[in-house]
Formats: C-alpha cells, structure tokens, sequence
C-alpha cells in the first residue's frame, strides 16, 4: 500500500507590522537606538560593554517627539492641574500631548493605528533605559491584531514639578509581543545539580570570574587590559571547548518605516 505524500510546509507568512497614520504627518517611528547620554557618561563608556542593555534598546521601534515641550503639574488631580509649553511658539500641542485622565497623567496621541499579525500584541512603554526625573512611563500591553483605534502613550507624574520633551526625544517604545505564548510557559523548580552539565558550566563560570575579578583587584597587568570578560558578548562558554550557542545575538537590525512617498526606509 502506497504512502500518502507528505505536502512540504507552506513558507511563513512575513511578520508585518502595519502602520496606518491617523492624521497628517505622525510623530516618526524609528528603530531603537542604543545610545543613552547617562551610558555615554561612563569611563569609556562601560554600560556599553552589558548587551543586555544595549539589546533591551534597540528591541523595539521608538516614537519621537515632533517638537519639544514642557509640562508642569501642581500637584492637583483635575486636567487643569497640568500646564504645558511649547518650546517652539505655534507647535500644535493638543495634537501631541493632553491632560486627560487627570491625577498627574499625561497623555500622548501616537498618531498611528497599528495592526499585528494574529496573537501579536504591542507592548507600549518608555524607551528602555532612558530615565526622566519626576515622570515615570505607564506601560500597556495592547491587543493590536484586531483593535480597529488607536492607542495612547500615557505617564505620570511621580512628583509636582516641571519636565521636559525635546524635539525627536522618544516618548513612546513599541515592541511585539507573542502575548498568548506567556501562558504557556509553566515555572519549574529543581536543584542545579540535576542539570550535570549546566552545573558543570556554572562552576568554571565561578572559578573563571573570580579568579578574573581577583586579578582585577590586584592590578595584573594582563587582566587590567582585558578590562572585561566577554563571555556573554560573544556567545561564548567559559570552557573554549564548547561550540558557541545557536541563535545568540549580539546586535539587533530592525526594519525601518518607509518613506511613505519614496518607499525607501525614512
């Protein structure tokens, strides 16, 4: 008896992000950038050197604000308690950025409608590791496979004050979520020593870092120009013998909007 044929998997569909704009020209979407000024700061720009920082900026596209402003809060918990400025006379703030939920919170219109493939969700918050004294971002997880309006951006005040947006300053992180999968995940506990090999890594990983760390401390001459492991950075165990893990990323390349009128990324 003859086997049935087995059809080939059909090709994933490309995961597309729609942006639909609401109004004429919408604050920019962009890919995350990595730089922070606070990591800037550093001798020789050290927070650099943690991917998992510079990879948290950059998973994700930013809005960015299309002139600056300035809010001040009195501390009141009605709309009026909020006052805002523009730092260009005849930027059209109420198409920005509103006090609506009163009680300290202030609210950006996105000015796009997206859309998701099915179980897609957008997480909206503030740009990862971007920090603003006296306003703190309100994060969402927003259903955009089947939401026909759009969303807002909204953050709170933590304390009365006056803070400020800067032209082309982020006030918004899109990142997609495959939010139905969460739940699938079922946390489990076990000792280390039941994982022999992962036990074993771990502890070359101890023995390797402090013995680094040691040296460091010291002021050995070879340590001291190495500066920093980098293990994680490049993928790498702290036994040489292992193959590198698949899959590791050590930069993030996202798509950019096209230019609407070009069709080139903006």
């Amino acid at each position: 008896m003859s086997q049935p044929l087995i059809e080939p998997a059909a090709p994933a569909a490309p995961l597309r992000l729609e942006c639909f704009p609401t109004k004429p020209n919408p604050p920019q979407l962009v890919p995350g950038r990595p730089e922070r000024d606070w990591m800037d700061s550093f001798a020789a720009r050290h927070p650099y050197r943690c991917l998992p920082l510079t990879m948290a900026n950059t998973t994700g596209w930013e809005l960015l604000c299309p002139f600056g402003f300035e809010a001040e809060w009195n501390g009141g918990l009605d709309a009026d308690s909020i006052r805002f400025r523009p730092l260009v006379e005849g930027s059209p703030l109420d198409h920005l950025v509103v006090s609506h939920f009163t009680h300290g919170v202030i609210t950006f219109h996105t000015g796009w409608l997206f859309r998701t493939p099915p179980g897609w969700a957008l997480r909206a918050s503030g740009s990862p590791n971007r920090f603003k004294h006296g306003l703190a971002p309100l994060e969402g997880l927003v259903e955009t496979d089947w939401l026909p309006y759009p969303f807002t951006m909204n953050w709170r005040f933590t304390a009365p004050g006056r803070v400020r947006f800067e032209k082309d300053e982020p006030f918004c992180f899109i990142q997609p979520i495959q939010h139905h999968l969460v739940e699938a995940f079922e946390p489990v506990g076990a000792p280390l020593s039941t994982d022999g090999d992962l036990s074993r890594q771990y502890e070359m990983w101890k023995e390797v870092r402090a013995d680094f760390n040691n040296r460091m401390a010291d002021g050995d001459p070879a340590a001291m120009k190495q500066a920093w492991q980098r293990y994680y950075f490049r993928g790498e165990f702290p036994d040489a013998a292992e193959a590198r893990p698949d899959g590791h990323v050590n930069k993030r390349r996202l798509g950019a909007l096209p230019d609407p009128g070009t069709g080139e990324p903006g």
